[in-house]
Order: structure tokens, then sequence, then C-alpha cells
């Protein structure tokens, strides 16, 4: 029996391609995407006016003949609703494996680099100062906004494998936090109402016209992902030995690090501020999956963070129905214990 397939390795074969997958892990990921499946639709039938099963079923089986009620709640609120919980959550995942990886550092995380303020800040200058800009310049000024906190924090930090790079990035977040609030404080408070509910994280406002914004970033941003996964796998067993194997260190680092920020500027553009999900999602995968390449990283981390947005917002829907609690909120109160218990857990390498 070969090493590989005593490891759990087993190689599949279509013609000319053949493709080498661990059993176990597949199976987990297999698991994962049903149970989001699953989740998202038990939550579409839920809310302050509740759906029934065969009116959800018509939607997704004879949408010719869903004209009911209930129908129209599902398709014009609960619908895409969930699909943008799934991608936000995605992205989410998504930006926080790729950070891990980058930065070799367990508690990298887009919202603490100061790419989530910094395209937050943008996009709360557009919705104050200019509110007629169409819904779909948002994600552009949004990236501008991450991608220049990002590169100040590496520039300052000139190494983004230490601490001091995510420490230099919390910092930075509370700069710009801090000029959130000024701005947050002295604009008018009819605006800043819409605005605070928008930074809470809230998907209140989704709809099919963000979806396929939402979309074809999350889409381009893994694809970047994916495509690099494998030299990012010879990235982390060191510089020069990825180096000596013809990895493009330079390279590498600049689509690892714009790929995170474009998906956490859509997200943070299209839903607001969720924070703490690119924290968590990465390590229930690893959890899971021990010892897993960046591909089953991604992948998992893609689909944890789609479980959590989906829960958090339905959690949120309904807690307090027919009062809605932002999704953003509830993944505070489940993030901050978890980031501490992971500050904790590294308190002899800060």
């Amino acid at each position: 029996m070969s090493v590989a397939r005593q490891n759990g390795y087993r190689r599949l074969e279509f013609g000319p391609f053949s493709h080498r997958i661990h059993t176990r892990r597949c199976l987990i990921l297999a698991v994962f995407g049903l149970f989001v499946i699953a989740a998202a639709l038990a939550a579409m039938p839920l809310g302050s006016h509740d759906a029934s099963l065969p009116e959800l079923l018509t939607v997704l089986l004879d949408p010719v003949n869903a004209t009911g009620e209930g129908h129209r709640i599902i398709i014009e609120f609960r619908l895409p609703r969930v699909i943008m919980a799934v991608l936000a959550g995605m992205m989410l995942g998504l930006s926080g494996a790729a950070m891990q990886s980058l930065t070799r550092n367990g508690l990298a995380d887009p919202g603490l680099l100061g790419v989530k303020e910094g395209a937050s800040l943008s996009v709360i200058v557009l919705i104050l100062y200019a509110p007629a800009v169409s819904l779909y310049v948002r994600p552009f000024v949004g990236m501008a906004g991450g991608l220049v906190s990002a590169l100040l924090v590496a520039g300052i930090a000139r190494d983004l494998t230490r601490t001091r790079f995510v420490l230099i990035g919390i910092g930075f977040s509370w700069l710009l936090s801090a000029m959130l609030s000024i701005i947050l404080t002295t604009s008018d408070i009819r605006d800043v109402q819409t605005a605070m509910v928008w930074l809470a994280g809230s998907l209140n406002a989704a709809s099919w016209d963000i979806v396929p914004i939402a979309l074809v970033s999350a889409i381009s941003g893994a694809a970047i992902l994916f495509a690099t996964a494998r030299a990012s796998n010879v990235a982390v067993l060191g510089d020069s030995l990825a180096a000596g194997l013809g990895i493009s260190l330079h390279k590498l680092a600049i689509l690892r690090l714009v790929a995170p920020v474009l998906l956490t500027a859509v997200c943070v553009s299209c839903v607001g501020s969720l924070g703490f999900v690119g924290l968590i999602a990465p390590h229930m995968t690893r959890l899971a999956m021990r010892g897993a390449g960046q591909t089953a990283l991604l992948t998992g981390s893609a689909l944890c963070g789609a479980a959590l947005v989906l829960a958090a917002d339905t959690i949120g829907r309904l807690a307090f129905a027919p009062l809605q609690l932002p999704a953003g909120i509830v993944l505070a109160i489940i993030g901050v214990p978890v980031l501490l218990f992971l500050l904790w857990k590294r308190r002899d390498l800060l």
C-alpha cells in the first residue's frame, strides 16, 4: 500500500486528467456544504411573517406558479437575503484564511488589518455626501479604501509575516474607526441613522440588485485564491524553499493580499461590517481538518463563514421578532470571546 493511500489520499482519474484527494477531508467538506444548504432552506420560511414549506418548495421547484403572498415574501425578501448571507460569509471566510496564510499568523483577519474599516469609511463618506451615486459604485469605492488601508499597514510594518503587521493593523483600524466616528457625529442625524444600520452589519436591505455584484466579486476573489493555493502551500514551508522551487514570492504576496481586500471590501460595501467571521471560520476548519492544505482550508473556511453569517442573521431575525437584530451584533457576541481565547493561547508570542 502506498504512503499516500495510508495517509488517506485517493487518486481520481478522468481520462488524461487525474487528481489526488483526501477522502476524509472531502467527506467533511461535503457535510459542511450540506449543512449550509439545509440551514439556508430552513431559514427562508421563517420570519415575522412565516411562509410554509410547500410555498418554499413551489418557489424552488415551480416558480411560474409562485404567485401567492408567501411566495412573494420568499422571492423578494428571504431568498436574496439568504443568498447574500451565504455569499458574505464565504467572502469573509476566504479572506480570513488567505490573510492568515499570507501573514503566517492565526490572528490575522481583514477586520484586524484596517481593510474593513478603510472600506467602511469610504462607503460611509459615499452614503453621506453622495447619496445619489449608483449602488454599483460602492464596491469599487470600498475596494479602493480597503486597498489603501492594507498598503499603508504593509508599508509601515515592512513585513507581512510578523506579529507587528497585525498589531499595526489593529492600531490603524482604531484610527480609521475614530475618523468614522467623527464623520458620523458631525453629520445630519437622519442620514446617520441609515448609515448606522448599514454599519452594524445588517442584511435588512439585501435585494436582488446587489446579489450579482457580490456573486461576481466572490467568484473573482475565490478564483485568485484557489489558483494560488498550491504555490501558497509551498510558501508556508519557508521563503528559501519556495524560491528554490520557482515560486515568485512577491507576485504571490500581491495576489494573496489583493484578493482578500477585494472580497472584504465588496462584502462591506454590500451588507456592512460583519466582524470576526474571517477570524473564526479558518480556525473552525483547522479544528475539523488538521493538516489541511490551502485548497481544503479555503473551501472549509468559505463554508464555515457562510454558516456563521447565515446563523447570525437568522438568530437576529427571529430572536426579537418583529424587531431585527443586525447580524454584525450577533457575530460580535460570538467573536469577542473567541478572539480573547486565541489571544490567550498565543500570549507567549505577542
